[in-house]
């Protein structure tokens, strides 16, 4: 198997066979995002792609889950991802679970009949990562798209039978916008009720723009009371039934998890318990680990 740079996947598919059908990401421009940068986006082509599916299976005796990386592998077209999970049908037919990435604009090109031949072709969960819910933050980090092309893309992989898990970023809006970011983003998932919402705190690292941003003063960064104070906006403003929570990342100063709305309460004591000084928060040095 050959690996093309630094692979990144979801925590929760760290015991996935992980296998590039694209190289890097499509869109690549988001201000606070490091990851790809070393990368010039391409699709790889189908014999390199089977020749990487037949290597595992001659290393692996079993392979139920298996992630298709890297950023965005839904910008592929149709016949394409079909081919590709025909393939994966037949060489590894213990395989449960297929899953990757997905940009709302890719979801958005893909029909309503593209998603539910996807989803039985195998591919059960997607990704797709939101970061804010303000049309305003979504500009400012350089998204690409809008909170209602967000929610046109979420309402169409609900609709399609395959579940959905989406990420957020508390304190990406900066101190000018953290109330925003919250109530907003709170909204969208509103809209969507997606299966999974994970929330990580920004990380900021050098040579992004928001980085710069930051060292010229135009970008405020919050503390981590003030991260709390957003988060309790946040899950505060959530209303849909049966999302699963998680902000237990290694990005979060705090540890949280349970079921929305079912927990809201034990959330927001949990986080005012925090606020009270009861709970001390994550030294800096080890949102790194």
């Amino acid at each position: 198997m050959e690996y093309e740079g630094v692979v990144y996947r979801p925590p929760s598919e760290a015991r996935s066979f992980i296998i590039q059908v694209t190289i890097g990401c499509a869109h690549n421009e988001c201000s606070f995002c490091s990851m790809y940068k070393d990368k010039s986006f391409r699709i790889r082509n189908l014999e390199e792609i089977y020749n990487d599916l037949y290597d595992a299976r001659n290393m692996y005796e079993y392979v139920d889950r298996i992630f298709l990386a890297d950023g965005d592998a839904l910008v592929l077209p149709m016949e394409k991802l079909r081919s590709i999970l025909t393939k994966i049908k037949e060489i590894f037919p213990e395989c449960t679970r297929v899953t990757s990435y997905a940009t709302p604009s890719d979801i958005l090109r893909k029909s309503p009949e593209d998603l539910k031949e996807l989803k039985e072709l195998g591919i059960k969960m997607l990704y797709m990562g939101i970061e804010s819910g303000s049309d305003a933050v979504l500009k400012q980090i350089q998204k690409g798209v809008t909170s209602s092309e967000i929610i046109e893309a979420g309402k169409k992989v609900k609709q399609s039978g395959i579940k959905l898990s989406t990420t957020f970023i508390s304190g990406i809006g900066g101190k000018d916008m953290w109330r925003e970011n919250a109530e907003k983003s709170a909204s969208v998932i509103n809209s969507i009720s997606p299966d999974y919402v994970g929330l990580l705190t920004l990380m900021v690292e050098n040579g992004t723009k928001i980085y710069r941003d930051i060292k010229s003063g135009k970008f405020k960064l919050l503390n981590p009371k003030e991260i709390m104070l957003e988060t309790r906006c946040l899950i505060e403003n959530i209303d849909v039934q049966n999302c699963i929570f998680r902000s237990n990342h290694a990005s979060n100063y705090v540890s949280l998890a349970g079921t929305l709305s079912q927990d809201k309460e034990k959330l927001l004591n949990k986080i005012d318990r925090v606020l009270k000084g009861e709970y001390g928060y994550k030294p800096e040095e080890l949102r790194r680990l």
